[in-house]
């Protein structure tokens, strides 16, 4: 019986398997190996030839449907690594004609303590890099866009869900668009991190039963096959038994995920209605909202991109309970660390892509109606606050409680409809400056 046979058998069934990104890396891991121990004298052209073929035929996803081992295995990933090892060790062998052992052959110069923390850093900064960050990119520019689109649509702002002073909606998203592009920083920052990896510290850090070369060469190979600007890390001992930076890139993802979700549900208030929300946007949907109200359109891929935010956020959790687990040499939270980190990219990079193509570049700024309730806001009260005291202005508010109008509550005091419209100028009110000073005082106007 073989080791993956025996291990399907002892290891948890639960049907979750190991993402494609992560297989994609091993088997480049794999590859890169059979190159290095060939170029060291240590491994025959022959079977390493055999070898480096059947790994990047399991890299390209060829024999996915054998690496059927549970991501809840051994903590190291040894039955990951020998599943990979054993699909390999067979179809090298059916390519050679040779006989092609999975550990003596295939894992040579390895162990999983270093192979599987290598296969998880580089699926990860691979899957970041060319995926979640392009997606995140993309939405910065949407955002940007829409910002510029709706720089001039007056609105209400909204503070305890209550009515603020005046805002641009493109003021509104302008600070999103700046949110994703800190958040990009933050990934590019610890994507940095995960570009040391420990390939050729074999089992405990100390690179026993390696080549001292083999971890230079091994780790210049991987990082050409990957086009990644891999480097062996600084101390093996640090990297095979922390996995402190994957978990500070899950923890980027998460600040990631809630920048998403906040935006997400502002985008569902704007849109709520039309006629009982606010109704400040329209964001044409393409399929029904309802199964038994007809016309009825929801926001379904922003609430969907809310739902995957809210797993990114909790699957940070899991990553930083994963990185705690084990001691001394080794990290025992390995395989769940790489899928639930891997996990968070795929989650974001859909949501992020979905988001910018079917809401945010869609979305339709309802001016007129933004306009209207922004004039009817009871905190314009506010803009006379430095000429009649805080005390004053409080009072005023209260009337408009009551129903008076804002324009009312100014002619009470005095102003005329020269100085109320001055005042109540909407665009000024969404720059700096201090509207009231244009006033010598309630009644006066400057001369």
């Amino acid at each position: 019986m073989s080791y993956v046979d025996k291990a399907v058998e002892v290891f948890l069934n639960t049907g979750t398997r190991f993402p494609r990104r992560m297989i994609w890396a091993a088997g480049l891991v794999k590859y890169a190996a059979a190159k290095a121990n060939m170029e060291l004298g240590l491994l025959d052209s022959s079977r390493a030839e055999a070898i480096m073929r059947a790994s990047l035929e399991v890299a390209e996803g060829l024999h996915d449907d054998r690496i059927v081992v549970d991501v809840f295995q051994t903590g190291s990933g040894t039955g990951f690594n020998m599943n990979v090892n054993e699909v390999i060790a067979e179809r090298a062998s059916q390519i050679s004609g040779l006989k092609i052992h999975p550990n003596d052959h295939v894992n040579m110069s390895q162990s999983s303590n270093d192979v599987v923390p290598t296969v998880v850093r580089v699926a990860l900064a691979y899957e970041v890099g060319r995926s979640l960050i392009p997606a995140v990119e993309r939405t910065i520019e949407a955002l940007s866009r829409l910002s510029e689109k709706a720089r001039n649509v007056v609105k209400p702002g909204r503070t305890h869900l209550r009515d603020a002073l005046p805002v641009t909606m493109g003021q509104e998203f302008s600070a999103y668009a700046d949110a994703f592009s800190k958040d990009k920083s933050l990934l590019d920052k610890t994507l940095e991190l995960l570009l040391e990896v420990p390939l050729g510290g074999t089992a405990v850090g100390t690179g026993l039963n390696a080549h001292p070369r083999y971890a230079e060469l091994a780790v210049e190979a991987l990082a050409e096959a990957t086009q990644l600007k891999l480097r062996p890390a600084a101390s093996t001992f640090r990297a095979m038994r922390l996995l402190s930076d994957v978990a500070a890139l899950s923890s980027a993802m998460k600040v990631l995920a809630l920048d998403l979700w906040r935006l997400s549900q502002d985008l569902r208030l704007m849109y709520s209605g039309p006629y009982t929300g606010l109704g400040e946007i329209d964001i044409p949907q393409e399929i029904p909202g309802s199964s038994m109200m007809p016309g009825k359109v929801n926001p379904v891929t922003v609430e969907a991109a809310m739902q995957a935010a809210s797993h990114v956020i909790g699957l940070d959790q899991t990553v930083t309970i994963a990185s705690l687990l084990g001691e001394f040499e080794l990290s025992m939270g390995i395989p769940l660390a790489g899928y639930a980190t891997l996990t968070q990219a795929r989650l974001l990079e859909e949501s992020l892509n979905k988001l910018s193509t079917l809401v945010i570049e869609k979305v339709k700024p309802l001016e007129e109606k933004t306009r209207w309730m922004a004039e009817r806001s009871q905190a314009l009260i506010t803009i006379i606050a430095p000429i009649i005291g805080y005390e004053k202005a409080s009072e005023i508010s209260k009337k408009l409680y009551e129903g008076k109008s804002i324009r009312e509550a100014l002619r009470e005091l005095g102003l005329s409809e020269e100085e109320a419209n001055t005042l109540l100028d909407m665009e000024k009110l969404t720059k700096p400056g201090i509207p009231a000073l244009q006033l010598k005082k309630p009644g006066k106007p400057t001369s």
